[in-house]
């Protein structure tokens, strides 16, 4: 237990861990990073600073007496800005963690490790860099209780389809997920080279809008969603929502990337300061032109897991540019003219960043998600997880709504990771082979933990018994 310190009961003799130990980061094999001194505060003898390359590293060796869960915390200093780092456990994988800015040695949340017993290491990789960090901490994970999610829509009107889709939802979360897919000829491809369909298919509203159409966009993601409801399939929609004014359209940010917040300059805060401005009634008139598709949806029988303002706190699409405050105002909005104006009862509203300051509050969300792109790591995601499990209380279902790599179910199980279903992005992620491998594909799809387009046949009874609740 060289360079390391345990707080706490102290442990059995052979024993590593009682109940929180700390390894301090200038103990551990340091690669392109160097110990400092000179800013006040750590503990220790020092601090690991010098992250500025992509091999920079610390890798901490760690011993167990038995194969075990355990939670990991990070204490940093982020004294340049927003940064991101990598934790890899074993050699295998890589889970980011967000540090946000600070000036004062803090301790976040990196996610779980599952130790085997004997030697394990735990690596922190260089990912975005600049920051500094003190140590990190180990401590014994408690065994999960059941989940207290409710499965009653924020919509009081909300129709039988989509009270029938979040009672579904809530019966199978944490027992099974649902796989997923984005784009119709991604789902194809699945069906085809796997062999088994994806339960949920992901598509879009970006080409619907009129700053879009204008330029000769079009699409038919709303018959698809129609057709595969038809074959007892689950719908999601997010909205690339390209900016209804104001795209630059040059060579360099050209129009169809319009809802990139460097691609135009739409700006969100002063569109929406009064609601007689022009750019606030081109918002208005978009989300009616949404609502037009929502409601052949509706019509049809169709609940849709609604995922609109994704990846906001990202700030890299224009509805996040401008901070939490404006992006969760207009959240307000759409769902106002959604549910109060246009009368669309077939939604399930699901929000898709995590930090705290960003929320629009349990009142206003019936789901909570995140995107996360890791390529190679098949983990379980769980610091994510765990992020968007304290960002509710519990009081809400987790989907991994965007994923680039697919992940292994055992680690999913061991981690006690819940996500109530992935959905692969297109094109490469899927079939490229690099981010996902064919058998690794198959085997995920073969999980009796992973539910597919025939396991999930007739859930808007959600009463009937299934397999594992017999």
């Amino acid at each position: 237990m060289f360079g390391s310190r345990v707080l706490g009961l102290v442990a059995a003799a052979g024993s590593v861990f009682a109940q929180t130990t700390v390894y301090e980061a200038e103990s551990g094999a340091l690669n392109g990073v160097t110990v400092g001194t000179s800013v006040t505060g750590f503990t220790g003898k020092g601090y690991v600073e010098g992250f500025d390359t992509a091999t920079d590293s610390i890798t901490f060796n760690i011993s167990s007496m038995t194969s075990q869960l355990y939670n990991l915390s990070i204490v940093y200093n982020g004294p340049n800005g927003d940064k991101y780092t990598t934790v890899v456990l074993n050699g295998v994988g890589g889970s980011q963690i967000s540090l946000p800015a600070t000036t004062t040695w803090t301790t976040v949340p990196a996610g779980q490790v599952l130790l085997n017993a004997g030697a394990n290491t735990i690596q922190i990789q260089n990912n975005w860099g600049w920051y500094l960090i003190d140590a990190i901490k180990v401590t014994p994970a408690a065994k999960r209780g059941a989940h207290k999610v409710t499965t009653t829509p924020i919509n009081k009107n909300a129709n039988s389809d989509a009270k029938a889709l979040l009672k579904y939802l809530g019966s199978i979360y944490g027992k099974k997920m649902l796989s997923g897919q984005h784009d119709q000829t991604s789902l194809d491809w699945v069906t085809q080279n796997v062999g088994k369909t994806p339960a949920v298919l992901g598509v879009d509203f970006m080409d619907y809008t009129e700053s879009r159409k204008s330029r000769g966009a079009s699409s038919t993601d709303t018959d698809k969603a129609i057709a595969f409801a038809k074959k007892g399939g689950i719908v999601t929609f997010q909205w690339h929502w390209g900016a209804p004014v104001g795209l630059y359209d040059t060579a360099e940010h050209p129009w169809y990337k319009g809802f990139y917040t460097d691609a135009t300059d739409f700006n969100i805060e002063t569109a929406l300061k009064d609601t007689t401005n022009a750019n606030y009634t081109l918002l208005i008139k978009d989300i009616d032109t949404i609502a037009v598709e929502l409601k052949k949806l509706q019509s049809a029988g169709v609940p849709v897991i609604w995922r609109p303002l994704h990846e906001a706190e990202g700030a890299w699409f224009w509805w996040g540019a401008k901070g939490p405050e404006p992006a969760k105002k207009l959240w307000n909005i759409l769902y106002d003219r959604l549910t109060n104006h246009h009368k669309l009862n077939n939604l399930i509203w699901q929000w898709n960043s995590v930090a705290a300051a960003w929320y629009p509050g349990n009142a206003k969300v019936d789901m909570v998600s995140a995107d996360t792109y890791s390529q190679g790591d098949h983990g379980p995601i769980s610091a994510t997880y765990n992020n968007l499990l304290a960002l509710t209380n519990d009081t809400k279902i987790i989907a991994a709504a965007e994923i680039g790599s697919v992940m292994e179910p055992d680690q999913l199980k061991a981690y006690q990771a819940d996500w109530v279903y992935f959905a692969v992005w297109s094109g490469e992620y899927i079939s490229g082979g690099s981010w996902n491998s064919l058998d690794l594909l198959k085997r995920v799809y073969a999980s009796d933990y992973v539910l597919t387009l025939d396991e999930i046949q007739g859930w808007k009874k959600t009463k009937t018994a299934r397999s594992w609740e017999a």
